[in-house]
């Protein structure tokens, strides 16, 4: 049976930090870094010759939750420093999910930045995601972890460890 296709459910986190869109940008385009501020990724991995973060380039993201482990392909979609980072995850060679940075100066001369994830998963991997990661309600989950996420990118820019 193929898999069908269902309308994406998408969950955003927001806050502002005291440092520039480039500078946001320039830490979170760092894949390989994203396991310093994300409870769930547990290290990147660049593939296929890419180095950094361009449209077209591609990823191994690796993520845990607990004892279980699992791996996804990623592809950049978006790569606009200082104002937009986002990638495509794909499982299986099924899409997965959308997720975005995006980065907007504020009037206090900080940054808002907005992570967001498009979930575009069929049902076919929503029940093996569910098995696999241990995440029942995704929106719910995502939404926690994206918070974490962003607590953690804004104490490491407001402390200087931009680079």
């Amino acid at each position: 049976m193929a898999d069908s296709v269902q309308e994406a459910t998408s969950v955003q986190v927001s806050t502002t930090v005291a440092a520039t869109p480039e500078q946001l940008y320039a830490m979170v385009a760092d894949l390989t870094r994203m396991s310093d501020w994300s409870p769930e990724n547990s290290g990147n991995e660049w593939v296929g010759g890419a180095t950094g973060a361009n449209p077209g380039a591609r990823f191994k993201g690796k993520n845990a939750n607990g004892s279980r482990r699992w791996q996804t392909m990623c592809t950049i979609v978006v790569a606009e420093p200082g104002r937009e980072l986002s990638w495509e995850v794909r499982a299986f060679g099924r899409p997965v999910a959308v997720w975005r940075y995006q980065f907007a100066p504020d009037d206090a001369g900080g940054t808002v930045v907005t992570e967001s994830m498009d979930d575009r998963r069929g049902m076919f991997l929503r029940l093996m995601g569910n098995a696999g990661t241990g995440v029942s309600d995704r929106p719910r989950h995502n939404t926690e972890t994206m918070r974490v996420t962003l607590e953690r990118l804004k104490a490491a820019a407001e402390a200087g460890a931009t680079g």
